[in-house]
């Protein structure tokens, strides 16, 4: 299971990267492969602004349909357009084209209480 060491990681299974005062976020290796064949993503909070763990999308699978929460408060300020007619990069390419949203962050002192690398790979027993 790939579980990248430079980004930070969520309860709840999403994988952040910070860049200065941006986040870029999407959902692990993990989450994608719990969820099977992700047929759509859905963003409809860009250009508003949110609290961590308010539910800033969803994503569908072929069996289920999962909320996204938003691991830092902030502005959504891009979505990953190329989802809406290529959705399953999320589970070729979960790190890298599957990423979801970029987030402007509002208050960096949240950025401590995401999970490292270790800490996620013991939350999800790997």
């Amino acid at each position: 299971m790939n579980i990248p060491s430079n980004l930070k990681y969520t309860k709840d299974h999403e994988w952040v990267l910070i860049d200065g005062d941006t986040a870029t976020v999407g959902i692990t290796d993990f989450a994608q492969k719990e969820l099977g064949d992700i047929v759509y993503v859905e963003v409809e909070t860009l250009d508003q602004t949110l609290d961590k763990d308010e539910v800033f999308g969803t994503v569908e699978a072929v069996k289920t349909v999962s909320d996204l929460f938003l691991p830092l408060s902030g502005e959504i300020i891009e979505f990953n357009d190329e989802l809406e007619s290529n959705p399953e990069a999320v589970n070729s390419d979960p790190y890298g084209k599957g990423w979801m949203v970029k987030v402007k962050i509002a208050n960096a002192d949240e950025i401590e209480e995401l999970l490292s690398s270790d800490a996620y790979k013991q939350l999800i027993g790997a």
